[in-house]
């Protein structure tokens, strides 16, 4: 479960921009011309007709929303948070550990068979759909090897994980301020990050939060633009890896989830896509030339990995990876 945390105390800038939504089954050069565009500009878009059914989508918020509904005290059997299991924790601008859960099913649910094959069945689904939107995106930077980056997270030794994250709505007392609905929309559920991984696959229900930071008529500041929740969409984002494997040419989007609702919990299921932790992460060699030299130097998931634990949530990685 995720805590909302104090509001920025910065002024902020929100601004409502349409996001990319691509339709994988329109024609392929169209969708990774999408694709390729949306990852220069926004390092973010959604997809639709994705291929993943309703039906395992729907098992798995089902069982994630029945685990949340537990009491406290049946929750905290399955923690505590370290790498694995549930933790109850203010995620603002300093953040904590991931959340996974697969490895806790006999603690999280009743039935824990039906838990783990919903999420079995859910994480592979989602997995096909990460490789097949960085083979597009392969294929639109003109790399020859167009597994370059689906096969890290194919891989058997791959080190992604898949998170639930449960945000309870903030419900407001008549005898305090709260009523202010300038209260709410400023308050921090998940604080500004990047994801360090290669790609996150997001799915929520159908309560709003998230937002996504871009540059866009905004100077270095950037402006928060809020995603709308969509019925049967996945959202995509580019996280730190592939923004060194495409050599600079795609943005690790910064993003994070404000709690914007009085009634109605949000809850979120997200993949993260990451390969092995030996693999020698540097970009493939058609995307490094003399007029785009390499910007960060070879390094492993392992390295990354432990620099970004060592740091808080909210602070800037890639640059200590720069190339000399």
């Amino acid at each position: 479960m995720v805590v909302a945390s104090p509001s920025p105390t910065h002024p902020e800038k929100v601004q409502f921009i349409e996001l990319p939504i691509i339709d994988l089954s329109a024609e392929r050069s169209k969708v990774i011309n999408l694709v390729i565009k949306a990852c220069e500009e926004y390092g973010f878009f959604e997809v639709i007709n994705h291929g993943v059914s309703h039906d395992i989508i729907t098992r798995m918020e089902e069982q994630g929303l029945g685990f949340f509904a537990k009491p406290l005290g049946d929750k905290q059997k399955a923690g505590p948070a370290t790498s694995f299991g549930y933790g109850c924790k203010n995620i603002g601008f300093n953040g904590t550990n991931s959340l996974s859960i697969v490895e806790r099913s006999y603690a999280i649910s009743n039935d824990p068979k039906m838990f783990s094959s919903a999420v079995n069945g859910y994480v592979e689904a989602v997995t096909g759909l990460a490789c097949e939107i960085l083979e597009l995106m392969a294929e639109g930077l003109r790399v020859q090897d167009s597994s370059v980056f689906s096969k890290m997270i194919k891989d058997v030794d791959n080190d992604s994980i898949f998170r639930l994250n449960h945000y309870p709505p903030i419900l407001c007392n008549n005898n305090n301020n709260n009523k202010d609905p300038s209260f709410l929309a400023n308050k921090v559920g998940f604080g500004e990050h990047t994801d360090p991984q290669i790609l996150t696959i997001l799915k929520s229900n159908d309560v709003g939060g998230l937002q996504v930071k871009s540059q866009v008529d905004d100077g270095d500041h950037g402006v928060w633009v809020p995603v709308p929740p969509h019925p049967t969409a996945f959202c995509v984002n580019v996280g730190d890896i592939l923004q060194a494997m495409t050599n600079g040419r795609f943005m690790s989007v910064r993003h994070r989830a404000m709690v914007t609702n009085t009634s109605k919990s949000r809850m979120s299921m997200a993949y993260f896509g990451a390969p092995p932790l030996d693999t020698c992460l540097t970009p493939p060699i058609e995307l490094v030339t003399p007029r785009k030299p390499l910007l960060y130097r070879p390094f492993t998931w392992d390295e990354y990995k432990k620099a970004s634990h060592s740091l808080r949530l909210g602070d800037s990685r890639l640059h200590l990876f720069k190339a000399t």
